[in-house]
């Protein structure tokens, strides 16, 4: 069995964003990839922001 390719995610924002990035995540697991910490080598990054957030104080 091959190894699976890695994904590491990265939110910023409201709460919105997060539920976003956790839906994204269950696409990449549910096509085989893992996950793992945005620390470490993955093959591929996933940044979920906004604009928005950066300006509403």
């Amino acid at each position: 069995m091959a190894t699976p390719y890695t994904v590491a995610f990265h939110t910023l924002g409201c709460k919105l964003n997060f539920s976003e990035t956790s839906s994204i995540r269950r696409q990449f697991e549910d096509h085989g990839f893992q996950t793992i910490d945005f620390e470490e080598g993955a093959d591929i990054y996933v940044l979920n922001t906004c604009s928005v957030t950066g300006f509403c104080r």
